[in-house]
């Protein structure tokens, strides 16, 4: 169940700008890794965030535009393809995290990362196993980088006819592969994830 205590006892100890940061899309075939980062205002907590992935596109968007109206901070990062087959995927998503947290307007004195230890960034915290099942602040950052994704994705599709990525949002489905077999990949494609 996600919560506020982990911030809630960081406030307490005199911490003031607490960052949540996740990333989604590390293992798609198609376009950037996407990390978000996210202060919640302390006063204007929302407790329906939670993990993105257990959230409707419905619900998402509308959680994402409450934290856009009420955090103290957000912002997003992103490495494209390119740069995830020249570093490798989790190089990528430190540079992303770390792009995010350069983006916020208020710099985090703490940061609660997902799953990652946060010795690649200049700023004391920890790494919470499934921390978007815990923290409200790393739920949120997953959210609004995944419509970000999400959104982003869906335009591609536009320009990408056949590989249906405002399904597959760049993942290796079925249909992915397939139209990967028949059609090739795309200038967008990771090379170096073994499934192409």
């Amino acid at each position: 169940m996600c919560n506020y205590e982990i911030e809630r006892n960081l406030l307490n100890r005199g911490y003031r700008y607490i960052c949540g940061i996740d990333e989604v899309g590390r293992g798609a075939l198609f376009g950037p890794v996407v990390a978000g980062a996210v202060i919640l205002h302390p006063k204007k907590l929302n407790f329906e965030i939670k993990d993105s992935k257990q959230l409707s596109p419905k619900k998402r968007m509308e959680l994402a535009h409450y934290i856009y109206g009420n955090a103290l901070a957000y912002a997003i990062g992103w490495c494209w393809n390119d740069e995830i087959d020249d570093l490798n995927i989790l190089e990528a998503t430190k540079k992303a995290m770390k792009m995010a947290v350069k983006g916020l307007q208020i710099s985090p004195d703490y940061v609660l990362i997902d799953g990652m230890k946060p010795d690649f960034i200049d700023v004391c915290g920890r790494g919470i196993i499934k921390g978007d099942n815990i923290s409200l602040s790393i739920a949120a950052a997953s959210i609004i980088a995944k419509v970000f994704r999400d959104q982003l994705l869906t335009a591609f599709s536009r320009y990408f006819p056949g590989y249906l990525f405002e399904n597959n949002k760049g993942y290796p489905t079925r249909k992915h592969i397939e139209a990967v077999s028949s059609r090739g990949i795309t200038d967008f494609h990771r090379k170096s994830f073994r499934v192409l």
